[in-house]
């Protein structure tokens, strides 16, 4: 169902939103069907607009390139979208990590059609590359 439009009017996302992720087992299939990728966010009926996508390692890590995909048929076929590259960091409690930022903001958001979904990957096996969205449904 499509939210109804009215002239000259702003729609703006109605429910704030977040998730978190998992990867751990290295994806090195680029084609429609990825092996390895873990959902990360469905948009809502309406779509969503993408503000915050981010990742930390949850053990040290090598660099490793984190990809996003983007399907719009329930998880058939994934389309790569953006990939970034994490930097190798040893994880200690001493040190602070610095998140890797796929770059959306409130500026620059990723806008999904209603009911896209986002799935994640990893170039490199981890213990866990863990991602966290932040988005809004309209």
């Amino acid at each position: 169902q499509i939210m109804a439009v009215t002239p000259n009017s702003i729609i703006t996302p109605q429910t704030p939103k977040s998730a978190i992720a998992v990867a751990t087992t290295a994806n090195t299939t680029y084609t429609d069907t990825p092996t390895n990728s873990v959902l990360l966010m469905t948009a809502g009926a309406n779509g969503a607009r993408v503000t915050k996508l981010s990742a930390l390692a949850r053990a040290t890590n090598t660099a490793t390139e984190l990809q996003l995909y983007v399907s719009y048929d329930s998880g058939t076929t994934k389309q790569l979208i953006r990939s970034v590259l994490m930097s190798a960091y040893t994880v200690a409690q001493t040190t602070g990590q610095t998140a890797t930022d796929f770059g959306y903001t409130e500026d620059l958001p990723l806008i999904l059609l209603a009911s896209a979904r986002l799935y994640v990957a990893i170039g490199v096996s981890n213990t866990g590359i863990l991602f966290h969205a932040e988005w809004g449904d309209y």
